[in-house]
């Protein structure tokens, strides 16, 4: 799918998605990735939703963001707390979702100039 935004100064959009890709600023990616307004991670070493360990999640704490948004894949899957504890300890909220519903809420609240992290498992 296609996300038609104008991209504003320097902020990384989600520009698309599909089965097995995801497109930050039009650069097309088939790995999982965290996208924040002013940083794009390509090596988030995700490979699927059965495989997320404490490890992922105490990386997404150190960027430290309002919330991340988990696209747990093509269907809505939620995390056990346990492996979510760093965000939870660290006062940052976390949305498990679809990661095409992940996509799109990133960029309303990244246009809202909120400090959102899209953590997407492709």
């Amino acid at each position: 799918m296609k996300l038609h935004l104008t991209q504003s100064a320097g902020n990384k959009l989600i520009t698309g998605f599909g089965a097995g890709w995801v497109e930050v600023n039009e650069a097309r990616f088939s790995n999982s990735v965290i996208v924040l307004p002013a940083l794009l991670v390509t090596d988030w070493d995700a490979p699927d939703f059965e495989h997320l360990s404490e490890v992922h999640f105490d990386r997404l704490a150190t960027l430290l963001p309002e919330i991340v948004l988990l696209g747990t894949g093509e269907t809505h899957r939620f995390v056990h707390p346990r492996l979510s504890r760093a965000l939870s300890l660290a006062g940052i909220g976390l949305e498990c979702m679809s990661t095409g519903a992940a996509c799109r809420t990133y960029n309303i609240l990244m246009a809202e100039g909120r400090h959102v992290a899209a953590a997407l498992i492709i």
